[in-house]
């Protein structure tokens, strides 16, 4: 049997708001800083900066989710995919010389690494968005 009690529902909602402060704050502090310096202003970097907060809301909604006995393996596997492409990115940054300076920030290991980030964030989007969904059927189904 399904548990969609308050306990449940709450871990749920306050999960997804979790997991969503990093992109929110990205996009906050990026629109405010383009407005003020006139020019395109955008850290890639704070949704990886902000991985402790993320993980906190995404054990929350993967608890949440088991108790709901849904969306599980969308939050479980997002979560893994989000720890494996922010790893693997900082270990070819350290790995190649880009996180000391040692290299210049071009070529491969320089595509490799944003490449990373951006997947990360993608996989993180997508922790946000199953969470929604879960609190979806837990509040309205």
């Amino acid at each position: 049997m399904d548990d969609k009690g308050i306990f449940t529902k709450s871990l749920a909602l306050v999960g997804t708001i979790i997991v969503w402060i990093p992109i929110l704050f990205t996009v906050i502090t990026s629109v405010i800083g383009t407005i003020y310096s006139r020019r395109l202003r955008f850290d890639y970097l704070m949704p990886a900066e902000l991985f402790p907060i993320a993980l906190v809301g995404a054990l929350l909604l993967l608890w949440a989710a088991r108790r709901a006995r849904s969306y599980q393996k969308l939050i479980g596997w997002g979560l893994v995919a989000a720890i494996v492409f922010l790893v693997s990115g900082q270990g070819i940054a350290i790995a190649t010389g880009l996180a000391s300076g040692a290299i210049e920030p071009t070529g491969w290991p320089w595509a490799v690494v944003l490449s990373s980030i951006a997947f990360y964030s993608f996989a993180l989007i997508e922790i946000g968005i199953a969470g929604v969904l879960l609190v979806r059927k837990l509040y309205f189904l």
